[in-house]
């Protein structure tokens, strides 16, 4: 099921998303061979950050809250994850945050001598004060970042967006129009709370947090759908894939490609590969191809 992106070759449609695995090559390389055919390193900030303090993810059953807060050794302090990467045998995007126009910039540039194959600027976290959601709602300053860091880089460019934006096709065609060779979306739904009725407090150390998991797919069903309409970029679709059915529900959306996240808690780290046999089982039994339902939920029946 080998797909094409920007250029690259990829083995299948399945993407780690940032976040959920750090930044080991041993342990990107791994998810590469349990199927997943391109991975997403946690993103990268301009400085060293800790994140939240727990507790920061909480299994709510239909999915999960977290605010685990963008922690990042800083882009300078990479060097030894930077030399096993220059090893890899494997696609790789390279996940960027920052606090203003020039920090997404400044971290980018370096990023970028690193040679990942794309890189990912998140415009979209919602669960820190600073960093990401203010970019991902406004017209003018998703723009401007992207803009800004499309000057800077050499490789191709990925924009993440919030489900949050009021119109998120809007968005990405402004993301688009500024240079971005690519959107993703979308990132955690929220923000949210869960309340300890004993304790009377909030159970997150942040007290709100992005929800992620099964419950959140139709939210990014729909987003994915007005993304497909307003641009002619392709679209990574991510946000409660579990199985190969909602991995083509995704693709029948409008996404090239398919990013899963909390999935790998809930049935291991080897979910890309099962995704992807569910997704040809599928597909054999309705004598179908992946380019036959990208995109078939705006078209006619097929």
């Amino acid at each position: 099921m080998t797909i094409q992106f920007l250029g690259k070759t990829l083995k299948n449609p399945m993407v780690l998303a940032s976040g959920i695995l750090g930044n080991s090559k041993d342990i990107l390389e791994r998810v590469h061979e349990q199927g997943c055919g391109l991975v997403t390193m946690k993103s990268i900030g301009p400085e060293p950050r800790d994140g939240h303090k727990n507790p920061t993810v909480i299994d709510l059953g239909h999915g999960m809250i977290n605010a685990v807060g963008l922690p990042s050794p800083g882009h300078l302090n990479m060097e030894n994850e930077w030399k096993d990467l220059e090893k890899r045998d494997f696609p790789l995007i390279a996940s960027v945050y920052g606090g203003s126009v020039s920090e997404y910039q400044r971290v980018a540039k370096f990023v970028s001598t690193k040679k990942p194959d794309f890189i990912e600027i998140n415009i979209s976290c919602p669960n820190s004060e600073k960093h990401g959601m203010i970019f991902g709602v406004n017209p003018q300053s998703s723009h401007e970042v992207v803009s800004a860091v499309k000057k800077v880089i050499n490789v191709p460019l990925i924009v993440k967006l919030t489900p949050q934006a009021l119109d998120i096709g809007q968005i990405a065609k402004i993301c688009e129009d500024a240079g971005a060779d690519a959107i993703c979306a979308i990132n955690t739904v929220g923000p949210g709370m869960v309340i300890d009725i004993e304790s009377k407090r909030p159970v997150l150390a942040f007290k709100k947090g992005g929800l992620s998991g099964p419950m959140i797919k139709p939210v990014a069903v729909r987003c994915i759908f007005d993304i497909y309409k307003a641009v002619n970029i392709p679209i990574i679709g991510l946000g409660g894939v579990t199985t190969g059915e909602d991995a083509i529900e995704l693709i029948m959306a409008g996404a090239s490609l398919v990013g899963i996240g909390s999935a790998v808690r809930y049935r291991g780290i080897d979910v890309f590969g099962k995704v992807v046999k569910e997704m040809e089982t599928w597909l054999k039994a309705h004598s179908l191809s992946i380019e036959e339902i990208k995109g078939a939920a705006h078209k006619e029946a097929l």
